[in-house]
């Protein structure tokens, strides 16, 4: 398995990432956003993405996204290959893109919004806590990001306060990871688990 920065290189991949997406919205049945082909790009340009590997085969992705100023930071995007399902990919990846977060962003609280209950399960574990939507960025720009979610309309008629969605924000910002200085970047090259 390979977990590494994303980079421009990577953006042969992105069709392949965006039916990934599509199916995994389909077959849940649950409001996955649609994600645009260029944005992923833009992501891995910037160096604000991890994917991952097994056997040179593209495995699964994440990419964060920053609001208010840096003040808060969203994982967003977590997909894994059908096929490698359940092998604990998922988490690695998940890991690799909090730690991304931390030392790219350490004085940001990570969020994010999911319905799936193995997300949850992984943010737990990482010491994000269930919050209430206000208790999330306020910025139009992320909410702009659920209108292609079949569940918009509930956001919205409930303005922005609920939706079916689970709100999980890491607010530790005096951990390990803050006392790190920028060289920490390197923790994230390459390497096989």
């Amino acid at each position: 398995m390979l977990l590494r920065v994303a980079d421009a290189a990577d953006a042969q991949y992105v069709e392949t990432l965006c039916q990934w997406y599509a199916e995994s919205a389909k077959a849940r049945g649950v409001g996955i956003a649609k994600r645009d082909p260029n944005y992923l790009v833009k992501k891995m340009v910037k160096g604000d993405a991890i994917i991952a590997f097994i056997d040179e085969q593209l495995a699964g992705f994440c990419y964060i996204e920053t609001f208010e100023d840096n003040k808060f930071v969203v994982n967003s995007g977590l997909i894994v290959n059908t096929e490698l399902r359940k092998e604990g990919l998922g988490r690695a990846i998940k890991h690799r893109v909090f730690e991304l977060s931390r030392t790219k962003y350490p004085a940001a609280k990570i969020f994010g919004i999911t319905t799936s209950a193995a997300v949850m399960k992984i943010n737990n574990e990482l010491g994000y806590r269930p919050v209430t939507f206000p208790e999330l960025t306020q910025s139009d720009d992320f909410w702009k990001g659920c209108s292609s979610c079949k569940n918009y309309g509930i956001l919205m008629e409930n303005e922005r306060k609920m939706c079916l969605c689970t709100g999980m924000v890491y607010d530790k910002l005096d951990d390990q990871f803050s006392q790190r200085v920028q060289e920490t970047i390197e923790i994230l090259t390459p390497q096989d688990h």
